[in-house]
């Protein structure tokens, strides 16, 4: 559950049209008792925050903030000598308070963990691992040349005390923990709990609100949606346009071609034969406006008996007349339900005829022609019966006539539906009405491109659909696009069907009856204001507004989640791999010293990343997700396209980032110092460019849309404020860095700049569909990634050469 559970009792009561502060919750004690012992108690902030500290990563740097806090102050002083131990302590704890503010607003009281959120879990504890795997070998590496006598201080034959030998360990281990830092990819986790609260605020505003959150990952991967079709690809504004009257239409002044016995029965269908919809609110407006009547005036001189026939598609009621004390009873719903129901029927004089096969075969045309005219027709049925009884024949009835209605399409519908089948998400309409009306409203809808497509196997009604034979029904229920004269059974097997011919099952529905359905499907959409708790406990989104272009605007933030979760892996990894080759490299050949440090690690990879997932998480969904098929659920995160992108910029900034390591002395001419600034802030300048190349992990242009997400750009320039902080005010403390001057923050920019064509041009060489394994499936590491990683390294050693003996 996604909501608190205070939060989700109200909406309840909101849904329901009661007041919580006002009526309490309903049901007798028991029940009361039953939700008191179910609720689960409310985490604190503090809570979050001690949850926080149990990762394993934040208690290692915690130590390590120790540590290098103690060292630092003993060699330097309490002046200078906090700088490294302390900056890590305090990026620290603004990390840990990000996470648990993150927590603590996806409102995390229950252990509910989506399969996205543990995928990605997984895949940061394995990159992790991979990031301790090299840093323990660096250390490894460190000491065994440390102990076998080859640092500058044995060469020379010189003894060294214990806290020389302490210092230096600690030294050589400062490397090791820069490598296992730049291998930690600690904002994956963050960015997703980031983009799930971000897009939940987004979607209440969009009129959704989601229970369950493994419903963002389902949605963006559904691949059909089994809709309703009365209130969700039409509008419930029905207006009536028609009246038949003995195969006769009356369109206008029916007050006076309507015989006044008739009318007088037409009056009781309208006030006493309701249950309050669209369709029975629409007959009562006609006739009081049409038909001249008066509501008190009907309620004071009937009283309703009984009601003996509630089901979808029809409904009947007894009433008695106060002034003779006659029972009547009054049944009205789908034209062709009751008409089989009827032996006799009203003419236009007002007298009744005996009703044959003929005359009902003549009703049946004329209620096709109007179905096949997009118009619904709802009859009304009579019968006098002697007090104390009930209605013993259902097919002993009077017709008193047809009444027709009209049902817009709402506007926006056709579009949604259009959007639906360009992102090839297929819509299948499930619905009660007979099969021409179903047709009309599938075409003007768009799930039905042309009339001539129906007379297949795309419209078949649910008994049909029922009686096939079980491989008949897997072979057909892809075809079939609209299900008619459907049941809620005939609708939860369609869902059957299709999850096993493995789609993934968006439903829509807004009852009792649609509980079993919305259970089923991957993603059960609860539509409107609907009182059944069963719908609401199984389904995983509310649509208040009762629209299908609301579902279609969840599928694209469904979309919209998982590519903005991708967009910032790209970038976090980028930031990774660049970092972990950099000071792997350089700790080979320097022995001692990383280029980047693990204070500036901290704030590059745990603090400009945590930034750059709320700037990534703010990306709004696009036209483009629906242009492109659904992602499965079990697609990697790390498709080939991303693979490109991130390697990509990673070797570039490796490159030239190595280059300023081993040459930037005798090419620009700089100190050891500013040669150290200026590694770290051209590093973290190319990930601030990068950022821009994340947005579009395919589109050219990554500028577009730029000026819609001010977030972004906020986001942005904070950081690069907060980067000039760091260079000019922070990084002085440290002894081994020194400020920059103007032409190297400009030489840095230019540096950084290169990612962005570099991103644009990478964007023109086509990639595979098949994803790239690095372990092939008898678990062992794929050959292919073992000749890729040999080669880096062959090429890394040409570049600079590693001499064991220096």
């Amino acid at each position: 559950m996604v909501l608190p559970n205070g939060l989700e009792c109200a909406l309840a009561s909101v849904l329901q049209g009661t007041n919580p502060s006002t009526n309490g919750i309903s049901g007798n004690n028991q029940d009361i008792s039953r939700r008191s012992q179910s609720q689960l108690p409310a985490k604190g902030f503090l809570r979050f925050i001690m949850e926080a500290f149990k990762d394993a990563t934040v208690v290692c740097l915690f130590v390590w903030s120790a540590a290098s806090l103690g060292f630092g102050i003993k060699k330097h002083g309490l002046e200078d000598g906090w700088y490294e131990g302390g900056s890590i302590f305090i990026a620290l704890l603004l990390i840990v308070t990000v996470f648990a503010l993150s927590n603590f607003i996806i409102g995390a009281e229950s252990n509910e963990r989506t399969p996205l959120q543990a995928r990605v879990d997984k895949r940061s504890s394995c990159i992790g691992r991979v990031g301790l795997s090299a840093a323990f070998l660096v250390l490894l590496h460190l000491l065994v040349h440390f102990f076998t006598g080859k640092t500058k201080d044995h060469e020379n034959g010189s003894k060294t005390d214990f806290d020389d030998v302490l210092r230096s360990i600690a030294c050589l281990a400062k490397a090791s923990v820069a490598v296992w830092l730049a291998a930690s990819p600690k904002g994956i986790p963050l960015v997703v709990n980031l983009t799930l609260a971000h897009t939940m605020k987004q979607m209440m505003g969009d009129k959704a609100i989601v229970r369950k959150l493994s419903a963002y990952e389902t949605t963006g991967s559904a691949t059909v949606i089994c809709t309703d079709e009365r209130g969700i690809l039409t509008s419930r504004q029905m207006k009536v346009t028609k009246f038949w009257l003995d195969q006769e239409s009356i369109e206008e002044e029916f007050c006076n071609k309507i015989p006044s016995t008739l009318r007088e029965l037409l009056h009781q269908q309208a006030v006493l034969n309701t249950t309050g919809g669209p369709t029975e609110e629409a007959i009562r407006l006609w006739a009081v406006k049409e038909l001249s009547m008066n509501l008190e005036e009907v309620m004071q001189k009937f009283t309703a008996v009984e009601t003996f026939i509630a089901e979808k598609g029809k409904s009947a009621v007894s009433v008695r007349k106060n002034a003779d004390n006659t029972v009547h009873v009054h049944c009205k719903g789908d034209a062709e339900m009751i008409l089989a129901m009827c032996s006799r029927y009203y003419r236009k004089d007002g007298i009744i005829n005996a009703m044959d096969e003929n005359e009902k075969r003549k009703m049946k045309n004329v209620i096709d022609s109007m179905a096949t005219s997009r118009l619904r027709c709802i009859a009304f049925a009579h019968k006098q019966i002697r007090d104390g009884t009930t209605l013993t024949k259902e097919d002993d009835l009077t017709l008193l006539g047809i009444i027709v209605l009209k049902d817009p399409c709402p506007p926006g519908i056709r579009a949604a539906v259009e959007s639906c089948r360009s992102a090839e998400v297929g819509i299948k309409m499930i619905t009660e009405d007979n099969v021409f009306l179903a047709k009309a409203i599938a075409t003007d809808c768009g799930v039905l491109q042309l009339r001539a497509e129906a007379e297949s196997d795309e419209v078949v009604e649910g008994i049909q659909f029922c009686d096939y034979k079980d491989e008949e029904r897997m072979q057909k229920v892809d075809k079939i696009r609209v299900l008619a004269r459907a049941t809620p059974a005939d609708k939860l097997l369609m869902v059957k069907c299709l999850k096993d011919k493995n789609h993934v099952v968006a439903v829509t529905g807004n009852g009792t009856d649609d509980a079993n359905a919305l259970k089923e499907a991957h993603t059960g959409f609860l539509m409107g204001n609907c009182r059944s708790e069963d719908a609401k406990e199984s389904s995983d989104i509310i649509i208040l507004d009762n629209n299908f272009t609301t579902v279609v605007t969840v599928l694209r933030w469904g979309r919209c989640v998982y590519n903005n979760i991708q967009k910032f892996i790209q970038f976090q990894l980028t930031l990774n791999v660049a970092a972990l080759v950099i000071d792997f490299v350089a700790v080979l050949v320097a022995r001692d010293a990383v280029p980047l440090t693990v204070s500036q690690l901290v704030w590059a990879n745990l603090i400009m990343g945590a930034l750059m997932a709320l700037a990534l998480a703010t990306e709004r969904p696009t036209d483009e997700l629906m242009k492109t098929p659904p992602r499965g659920c079990t697609e990697p995160l790390i498709t080939n396209v991303v693979w490109r992108n991130l390697l990509s910029q990673a070797l570039y900034q490796i490159l030239i980032l190595l280059s300023l390591q081993f040459a930037g002395k005798s090419i620009f001419k700089m100190s050891p110092q500013v040669k150290g600034t200026m590694i770290f802030n051209t590093f973290c300048l190319c990930q601030l460019l990068n950022a821009f190349n994340a947005r579009k992990l395919e589109g050219k242009n990554v500028f577009i849309g730029i000026h819609k997400n001010c977030f972004f750009l906020g986001i942005l320039g904070i950081t690069i404020l907060l980067q000039f902080l760091m260079v000019e005010l922070l990084i002085k403390k440290d002894a081994s860095t020194e400020g920059l001057n103007w032409s190297q923050w400009l030489t840095s920019f230019v540096l950084a700049a290169f990612t962005l064509p570099i991103g644009l041009i990478v964007k023109f060489i086509p990639v595979r569909e098949k994803p790239v394994l690095f372990v092939n499936p008898h678990g062992e590491l794929d050959l292919g990634f073992i000749k890729g990683i040999k080669l880096l390294f062959c090429l890394l050693n040409w570049f600079f050469p590693i001499d064991c003996n220096n």
